[in-house]
């Protein structure tokens, strides 16, 4: 027994009245959680409580006060938590008070490419000095080949006899800067 209704298909085998969903819409997929200000940390714990796959990349930061320095962990991208999960999901994100909505374009959630993601988590878990950078669209474009961070491309920037590249998400407009040996990337021809 199933009935059709435009452009959905409600089917009785298995679950009654369930509506027949995409197939993209049961894989797992990176999305960027956009949250409250100052709540990333609250939103991954909230996370974890609820056993959702989280990233929230930190770095640590130094701040002077009138009378002491304090050592902080701050968000690497102020305002994102990434979450991994399937897209019909996306409730059990949604429904923490803290996330205000999935990173998209049209009302719907773009997913974000999983493998930079993956070398992304796996070199800042390397504790590699990352930090927060401005974004950046322009510039000499270049592939990162070794360490942790191999295989994403970036921007080339230098500093004193330091090489650095600012690795981007367009999803987000945000960026951060890592240091790389000049033996470590390639220069992407006719990307400027």
């Amino acid at each position: 027994m199933s009935s059709t209704y435009p452009s959905f298909a409600i089917e009785s085998a298995g679950v009654p009245n369930a509506l027949a969903l995409p197939a993209s819409y049961a894989e797992p997929h990176w999305f960027a959680a956009y949250t409250c200000a100052n709540h990333e940390k609250r939103v991954a714990a909230e996370l974890g409580a609820r056993s959702v796959e989280h990233f929230l990349p930190l770095y640590g930061s130094v701040r002077r006060w009138k009378d002491r320095r304090v050592q902080l962990d701050l968000p690497l991208f102020p305002g994102y938590v990434f979450v991994r999960l399937p897209l019909c999901e996306r409730l059990r994100v949604l429904q923490i008070p803290s996330v205000v909505r999935l990173v998209g374009f049209g009302g719907l959630p773009v997913p974000l490419p999983d493998n930079e993601m993956e070398v992304m988590r796996s070199g800042l878990s390397q504790s590699v000095g990352a930090e927060p950078h401005p974004f950046l669209t322009v510039g000499r474009c270049v592939r990162i080949t070794r360490g942790p961070f191999a295989g994403l491309q970036g921007f080339l920037k230098r500093r004193k006899c330091n090489f650095r590249v600012v690795v981007a998400i367009g999803a987000i407009e945000r960026s951060i800067i890592v240091e790389v040996g000049m033996s470590d990337f390639v220069v992407q021809l006719g990307k400027e």
